[in-house]
């Protein structure tokens, strides 16, 4: 890993990009103009997230669950996930975004796990941020994997945020989020920006993370 990812001060953020679609509704729109905001709004968080401390982002983008909603839906989101590569990646380049999935292959089509290998492989480098995007992703089947293959499933999450007001975990990195701090937005994904972004982390601070200990003030 570069050397710049293992900064002390570095945080592992994770992110449930919830809301599209009540974002959609309220506004009138088709289902796919929600998910079309918010692929922007991922766009204004990976560019904020450097520079407020994170040098890992994990977003939940589609899980293995998501299969069950219309196939048109579906068919709408993967091919959304194959443009945002072929129009992103270059960018994520110029960056020093290292971009990486999680989740199944196997499900996925052909030619948008073709752009995923080539956006993996041209973004191997970069050493500012680690964006891991989870599709075709489900918690349970990763720690099953885990367990099956010796292996960890991933490195330990600090800051859990969900929008939307929902407030679950959704089957979206359970090990890892053992000792995260959960934070629950209001606002739909298509909305949450840089200052979210901020409130949040102003939150994280403000907790005392003991990990089982006792507060510094009985010790």
């Amino acid at each position: 890993m570069p050397s710049s990812l293992l900064r002390k001060d570095s945080l592992h953020v994770a992110a449930i990009m919830d809301g599209n679609g009540r974002w959609a509704r309220a506004r009138g729109l088709p289902r796919r103009e929600g998910h079309r905001a918010g692929i922007e709004a991922l766009r204004r968080i990976v560019k904020a997230a450097p520079d407020a401390g994170i040098s890992t982002l994990t977003v939940h983008a589609f899980s293995a669950a998501n299969w069950n909603r219309p196939a048109e839906e579906v068919a709408d989101l993967l091919k959304l996930f194959e443009q945002y590569l072929d129009s992103e990646t270059e960018t994520l380049v110029a960056d020093g975004v290292r971009l990486s999935f999680i989740g199944r292959r196997d499900r996925l089509p052909a030619n948008l796990v073709a752009e995923m290998e080539r956006a993996e492989a041209v973004t191997e480098w970069g050493d500012v941020l680690s964006l891991r995007v989870a599709l075709d992703y489900s918690a349970r089947e990763a720690i099953i994997a885990a367990v099956k293959n010796g292996v960890p499933p991933g490195p330990d999450v600090d800051l859990l945020i969900r929008t939307s007001g929902e407030q679950r975990l959704s089957d979206f990195l359970l090990w890892e989020c053992a000792y995260a701090e959960l934070y629950f937005a209001a606002k739909n994904w298509p909305d949450f920006d840089a200052g979210d972004l901020a409130a949040a982390l102003a939150a994280f601070h403000a907790r005392e993370r003991r990990f089982g200990a006792l507060p510094q003030a009985a010790e």
